[in-house]
């Protein structure tokens, strides 16, 4: 069916709707966009809704790049609809439904790669010319916190002590935790139902006051970020409704665990064959590659896993994020973890990016990383056995570390383009330029 079918069918089975959203993703993840009403939203899928190129490489402030602006003169682009990601928006103060929009270059015609979604397109295509096709599922960990800080600033918890100060622990898979946010839970997991997002589980984690939520694997890698996307979405503003903050921030707090995103993914052939299962717990010698892929690009693409100064609060010792450039089977201390169970479910899960990430950005690198190793034939390092915590850390662990690494990548700019390289490095330098120059309360504590 074609999108405008896919359209009239939505408008036809939703007469109620007033209002659309149209969410075009920024460098962050951010959902950026506008509304349009129900009378205007067939301009969209008829190729006539415009934005600036810039809008995909905003800042966290939601700030220009000036150097980007300079060298196109802020020229148009051409908002693409993907008529699958039609959905009513359940907490919308009117009837609201939304739809996402990748960026095209009005020039040429082509998908423009500065956009997230596009450079996640293009790694897919070069995985469908092997004749290979990505399943791609997600873990995000998220902190439910008071809607209002303390006196100084600072997030509040849901879950406390019998003095008020934060518990212990998060109850990890505690039931009676989850049912003392029962009515909060019960309305994430129906707005997930009306907006056709495949939950799988939702727990209590390790940290007080976190929460973990799983997703169904997908076999269009693309339609399983606009999931995790639009989830962390209706999380952040069901939380709202109920006078709760939800976030995603890496490390809320200094002393506490932080939020993480697991990926996990496998790859299928033409006959639909995971052809990481070799009938064996070792999994195929294309696993390995794509293990010894994932390993030797991942100091490059830190950036893109840890892409916020609170980032690196997270990647310390003890934080349970991972710090080196290592795998093993069955072994949660790693960075790459081959999960046990059923061979046909052969599948890696890579465990370093945090729950700030922008979940495009993160599964194209990591995609990108592992056809890096498959391309070349990369063979992997003896698994780890035992705590990976004990090894010295060698992944960027500085936020300009990272970014040096980036900006210098050739597999970064062979695999996702020169113009994310780019555009993605101009504006975490500018996010940083601000955190570099400006004065924080322990300064003044420690030397006013």
């Amino acid at each position: 069916m074609s999108p405008i079918l896919q359209l009239d069918q939505f408008l036809s089975n939703n007469p109620d709707i007033e209002m659309f959203e149209v969410l075009l993703h920024d460098l962050n993840g951010t959902q950026r966009g506008k509304w349009l009403p129900r009378d205007k939203i067939h301009k969209l899928f008829e190729g006539g809704f415009k934005m600036p190129l810039s809008s995909c490489a905003l800042d966290c402030w939601g700030r220009d790049q000036e150097e980007l602006i300079s060298a196109t003169g802020d020229t148009d682009g051409i908002c693409v609809p993907d008529a699958s990601t039609l959905v009513r928006v359940p907490w919308g103060h009117k009837p609201t439904a939304q739809v996402i929009v990748s960026m095209t270059d009005e020039s040429s015609g082509e998908p423009y790669l500065g956009d997230g979604r596009a450079v996640l397109q293009n790694i897919l295509s070069r995985f469908k010319v092997l004749g290979l096709t990505p399943v791609v599922a997600s873990e995000m960990e998220f902190h439910l916190l008071q809607i209002d800080p303390d006196k100084f600033g600072i997030p509040r918890h849901t879950q406390t002590a019998i003095d008020g100060s934060p518990s212990i622990g998060g109850q990890t898979y505690g039931i009676d935790t989850m049912r003392g946010s029962a009515g909060l839970m019960d309305a994430i997991i129906d707005a997930a139902k009306t907006q056709n997002l495949p939950v799988d589980t939702l727990i209590a984690e390790f940290g007080p006051s976190q929460f973990e939520i799983n997703l169904y694997h997908q076999n269009c890698a693309l339609r399983a970020c606009d999931q995790g996307s639009m989830l962390k979405r209706a999380i952040r503003s069901v939380a709202h409704q109920h006078d709760k903050l939800a976030t995603f921030m890496a490390k809320p707090f200094a002393d506490q665990v932080g939020n993480g995103m697991h990926i996990h993914f496998s790859l299928l052939d033409k006959d639909g064959k995971n052809v990481f299962d070799n009938g064996t717990s070792e999994g195929s010698e294309l696993l390995n590659n794509a293990v010894a892929g994932c390993l030797a690009t991942m100091a490059d693409s830190m950036a893109i896993f840890a892409p916020n100064i609170n980032s690196y609060r997270r990647m310390v010792p003890g934080c349970y994020a991972p710090l080196s450039p290592n795998w093993g089977y069955e072994n949660r201390t790693t960075a790459v973890r081959i999960p046990g169970g059923d061979y046909r479910a052969m599948r890696i899960e890579h465990r370093v990016a945090g729950a700030d990430a922008n979940p495009y950005l993160t599964v194209a690198t990591i995609l990108a990383g592992a056809l890096w190793g498959i391309e070349r034939s990369l063979k992997a390092p003896n698994a780890i056995i035992g705590d990976a915590a004990d090894l010295a850390p060698s992944l960027p662990n500085f936020w300009n570390d990272a970014l040096d690494s980036f900006e210098n990548s050739a597999f970064v700019k062979m695999m996702l383009g020169s113009e994310l390289q780019a555009n993605y490095a101009r504006c975490k330098r500018q996010e940083k330029h601000e955190f570099d120059s400006r004065v924080t309360l322990l300064e003044y504590d420690a030397y006013l």
